[in-house]
């Protein structure tokens, strides 16, 4: 018989002090059984530092055309395309002609993926970052979750602070290049 997907419920307090952005909200993601704790708070992780009008979660590790996140427009518009891990070319490639921007956020070594987008064909790959999420950081936090978590994600000078059920966590966001 399929495994089927667990049911994680975030309440997140969002405070991003970098881009403005202040915000209370909740959030239902479906962890596939195919992916990690990791994965899967990276895709949290990425969800409130891109969080926005129009963000959405896709089906993760299970969205075979989309990436972990779509942000849209009004009229539907993909206006950013956000991959977490480590995405191919071709499908980076993809994602930045069809949004206006894409990123990549990553909560591993960010070197083999650089290593192994470096001189593909990449629309506009040099405007796309890769966003490093610290790995201890978010192994030590994976390993805290419950499948009802509050969240409090502070963000001011590229430093991320994470208080995860009364635990804080904390780490630096280090952004490359693929140009």
């Amino acid at each position: 018989m399929a495994q089927t997907a667990t049911l994680y419920h975030f309440t997140i307090q969002l405070a991003d002090v970098d881009r403005g952005v202040y915000a209370d909200f909740e959030l239902r993601v479906a962890r596939q059984p195919s992916e990690t704790a990791e994965f899967m708070l990276a895709r949290v992780l990425a969800y409130c530092l891109e969080y926005q009008d129009g963000i959405a979660l896709t089906e993760g590790v299970a969205a075979v055309d989309e990436p972990a996140l779509l942000v849209r427009d009004l009229t539907g518009r993909v206006t950013a395309w956000i991959e977490i891990g480590a995405p191919d070319a071709e499908r980076l490639h993809r994602g930045s002609k069809l949004a206006g921007r894409a990123a990549v956020y990553t909560h591993r070594d960010p070197g083999p993926l650089l290593a192994q987008l470096a001189g593909r064909k990449i629309h506009r790959g040099d405007e796309i970052p890769v966003y490093e999420l610290g790995r201890t950081f978010v192994a030590d936090a994976a390993a805290r979750l419950e499948r009802r978590s509050r969240l409090a994600v502070s963000v001011t000078e590229r430093q991320l602070y994470l208080d995860l059920d009364g635990q804080p966590l904390t780490t630096t966001l280090v952004e490359h290049r693929l140009g």
